[in-house]
């Protein structure tokens, strides 16, 4: 039997009471211009778990046994935008600048290690194996190890899918989309699986010591378009995050709109010719 349908509006004191709950849960405050998107997603979920009203929804997160909804809600909260090649000059710095000083370093035999965080539906970590494969002439010299981690489940069962809009792949040349893409029958294109099979995927909260402490001996960490989520405390965590997950020596890549000078006194500001780049110190 469908649930009734919860028409009711959250009050102010609902919002907040939700705001500091999915703040503490997941680092990420939402903006008062997202009030609108934010509460149409909580009474969806008040009709859709029968709970009848916020305060009975609220006891429902907090039970020890509510992972499953808690995790619900953190899919259909967060936002998945995104295609590949994003901010193209960041993979050109990751072959030009970032991975020539990183194996000029690298003890025979030892992998390179790449993380994509947050990955959303793949098309960044996917889009770094497309550029190593296409424009790095040493890829075939050494093992490269790519992870690619969210805090969206079902974000990240898209990523393992590999299937994409025209949206997302329409920035790629027309040889790569060819060569690595094949097109459906409803106009959606397919990812090879023999390049998908070069990335992992792991479902992370950045803001969770335990499951953030497995991300160690990085080389290289993207981290695009998520600090701009996060207040300055959560900045701070996830900074903190990244130096431990990093080699010493090793890059983070944020965003162009994005910065790390107000945040954390931890990493160094390197200006290649290609991007910024923010660097663990040696």
């Amino acid at each position: 039997m469908k649930p009734l349908e919860f028409t009711g509006e959250l009050t102010q004191t609902e919002f907040d009471t939700f705001q500091d709950f999915f703040y503490r849960s997941t680092g990420i405050r939402f903006e008062a211009s997202k009030r609108y998107y934010v509460d149409k997603r909580i009474l969806g979920r008040i009709t859709e778990t029968g709970s009848g009203n916020f305060y009975n929804y609220m006891t429902l997160l907090k039970r020890k046994d509510s992972k499953a909804e808690l995790q619900h809600l953190v899919n259909v909260m967060t936002v998945n935008e995104t295609y590949f090649f994003r901010d193209e000059s960041q993979f050109e710095c990751l072959i030009h600048s970032i991975l020539p000083e990183v194996v000029a370093k690298l003890p025979r035999g030892r992998t390179i290690k790449i993380w994509s965080s947050p990955c959303s539906s793949g098309e960044e970590p996917y889009s770094m194996a497309l550029y190593l494969l296409e424009y790095w002439p040493l890829v075939d010299m050494y093992d490269i190890e790519i992870v690619g981690s969210d805090i969206d489940t079902h974000i990240l069962e898209s990523a393992a899918n590999g299937v994409y809009s025209w949206r997302s792949v329409q920035h790629l040349p027309k040889s790569i989309l060819g060569k690595y893409f094949q097109e459906t029958s409803s106009g959606d294109y397919k990812f090879s699986d023999d390049i998908k099979s070069v990335v992992q995927f792991k479902r992370v909260n950045i803001m969770d010591p335990i499951q953030t402490k497995q991300f160690r001996e990085f080389d290289v960490i993207f981290s695009r378009n998520m600090l701009i989520y996060f207040d300055d405390i959560s900045r701070r965590v996830a900074a903190d995050v990244f130096y431990d997950a990093l080699r010493p020596g090793g890059f983070l890549c944020v965003a162009p709109t994005e910065s790390l000078s107000h945040t954390s006194a931890l990493f160094k500001l390197r200006r290649f010719p290609e991007s910024h780049i923010y660097q663990r110190p040696l």
